[in-house]
């Protein structure tokens, strides 16, 4: 019998999803095409590893176990699964074609729509993935500039500049490591040790969970200004999601450049860049960036349909809502259970993130005993509630429910001073976010 979102007398049964790891291992490396959603964020031996389908905030996996979705693809999911109103838009594009050998319509639709809701975007580009236009943004920002080096803050793709400041940076010259450094979130200080005449722009997410705090993001403004420096805002996670204008709109802040993705298209591939016109312009002809499927149509379809559904339902107010529910109960049962030294929800109403203490064992044996039970009760969780429309009030008081069953299998685990012992399967590998050398003063050559 296939595991419901309920309380299962059992953990689901995977051997499907065992069974395509199997072959997957033999000949893909590694077999995940997006990290987030690998085997290594799940605990093996009790998780799913590969999806069916989905509607609204429930999936299925091959096996046919349904779950509510906290992760909604690593962020796309605005909406929800198989959202009508996107479906279609797509599908009605779909009747007229998918990929032209001229621009399309849609592609103007698109740009007037950016332009209306964006603060900054006097122009606008259009590509596939978030690591395209952030690559494009810090090219432009050298040329503009005549600068190489770049500061950055967050996690911004998987291309050479940025990669260089992590721990993966096998493959990459040293000449580049050596134009690429990092800053500190809410540290001003690491902004003015690391600026010098040479840095061409400082990139970074407005936020990732944490708040800018002493009017960080203004002060950033400043300095970069002061340099000569662009500032980009990278609003992967922020953009249509804290606000329709993104953390422009919220903080009331506009950066030279700024790049968007997730949220944008409810799960098709569409990426923007959006900046300052006098910066842009150098696309025309000095900076070469273009890609065949960057007016491919039924992204543009999508996005066009996303956004005006966003901006027509007040979706950021409705996700901060119910988020702000889930994000509360979770703190309250916490602090009932008296575990709430050990594990806390934090974040901005709309995604939040569960984090969890080293005084009460290891954090990732502590949130993989969370995750087995959670996803035993019918909910596919990764410590983060990213929030969708589709989201409903009967997910959130069932997800309360779980979380109250969830928790005190924790603090008997906490209690026991042996968590691993309370754990069914292997735990959760760190998520990879976490950049070495902050704080480095570019080097001079």
């Amino acid at each position: 019998m296939k595991n419901k979102v309920q309380y299962n007398e059992a953990y689901p049964d995977t051997n499907i999803s065992d069974d395509l790891y199997l072959r997957a291992s033999q000949i893909m490396t590694p077999v995940t095409q997006t990290l987030a959603k690998g085997p290594g964020q799940w605990v093996k031996g009790i998780a799913p590893k590969y999806m069916e389908s989905g509607k609204g905030s429930h999936v299925w996996d091959v096996d046919g176990n349904e779950y509510i979705d906290y992760t909604m693809a690593v962020g796309p999911l605005s909406l929800g699964y198989c959202y009508d109103v996107v479906d279609n838009a797509i599908i009605n594009q779909l009747k007229k074609g998918i990929t032209f050998s001229m621009m399309h319509r849609l592609e103007v639709e698109l740009a007037e729509l950016i332009h209306e809701i964006i603060p900054n975007a006097e122009s606008i580009r259009i590509s596939k993935t978030g690591a395209d236009v952030c690559s494009a943004a810090i090219r432009v920002s050298r040329a503009f500039t005549g600068r190489k080096k770049v500061l950055c803050c967050g996690y911004h793709g998987w291309h050479d500049w940025y990669i260089a400041v992590t721990s993966r940076h096998a493959g990459i010259p040293e000449d580049i490591k050596d134009m690429s450094f990092t800053i500190e979130y809410n540290n001003i200080e690491s902004v003015k040790a690391a600026l010098d005449e040479d840095v061409a722009c400082v990139i970074l997410e407005p936020f990732v969970f944490e708040e800018p705090k002493n009017n960080f993001l203004h002060e950033l403004q400043k300095l970069c200004k002061a340099n000569g420096t662009l500032l980009i805002f990278d609003e992967m996670w922020t953009g249509f999601r804290v606000s329709l204008g993104g953390a422009q709109e919220y903080f009331d802040i506009k950066p030279d450049l700024a790049v968007y993705s997730k949220a944008l298209a409810n799960g098709m591939p569409i990426s923007l860049l959006t900046g300052r016109k006098d910066v842009m312009q150098l696309f025309e002809k000095d900076v070469f960036f273009f890609t065949t499927f960057g007016g491919e149509a039924l992204s543009l379809a999508a996005c066009i349909a996303t956004i005006t559904e966003l901006r027509d339902k007040n979706v950021p107010t409705y996700l901060r809502e119910k988020g702000k529910v889930l994000k509360d109960g979770y703190n309250r049962i916490a602090q009932e259970l008296g575990i709430a030294n050990y594990t806390k929800c934090t974040g901005y109403d709309c995604r939040t993130i569960i984090t969890f203490d080293a005084s009460g064992g290891d954090p990732l044996i502590l949130k993989s005993i969370v995750q087995q039970e959670m996803i035993k009760q019918g909910i596919l969780w990764g410590g983060f509630h990213n929030m969708s429309f589709s989201h409903t009030d009967e997910d959130i008081s069932y997800t309360l429910i779980a979380y109250r069953h969830s928790l005190n299998y924790l603090k008997e685990a906490i209690e026991s001073k042996n968590p691993v012992e309370y754990l069914k399967g292997e735990p959760v590998e760190a998520v990879f976010r976490k950049v070495t050398d902050f704080n480095m003063k570019p080097v001079v050559r």
